[in-house]
């Protein structure tokens, strides 16, 4: 019956007296059973260990200018948009123009707006064109 914390190579003796192809037990190597089997502590990474020496993959960047793109694209093509406040409300139309802090959606029904992206949940196209 094995020990635990050990795995049955540990304990089986063959392993340490392989045999040679004519079947002949070879002498046993210097590594010991006792010292073979001995079970090494390996640290944790989430606990304590230091990560200084390690090399991870660099964080994402903050900005990818993605946004600038995306919004000139729907400014272009004119493209319907719905855009969701951060006080609930939705509103309809098209970005006529942007900038850093703002977007300006123009609109069929009602006046233009200029709101600002801070204020901005998120802004998802509609499925028809213009």
């Amino acid at each position: 019956m094995a020990r635990a914390g050990l795995g049955m190579d540990c304990l089986n003796p063959s392993r340490f007296y392989p045999r040679g192809h004519d079947g002949a037990a070879r002498k046993a190597s210097p590594v010991s059973a006792a010292s073979a089997c001995k079970m090494l502590a390996m640290p944790f990474q989430g606990q304590g260990s230091s990560n200084s020496t390690r090399k991870g993959k660099a964080p994402p960047p903050d900005e990818t200018s993605e946004e600038a793109s995306y919004l000139k694209l729907l400014g272009e093509k004119q493209k319907p948009v719905s855009i969701k406040l951060a006080d609930g409300e939705v509103v309809h139309g098209w970005v006529e123009y942007y900038d850093r802090n703002m977007v300006r959606l123009t609109r069929e029904t009602g006046p233009n707006l200029f709101i600002f992206k801070h204020e901005i949940v998120y802004i998802s196209e509609d499925g028809k064109r213009k």
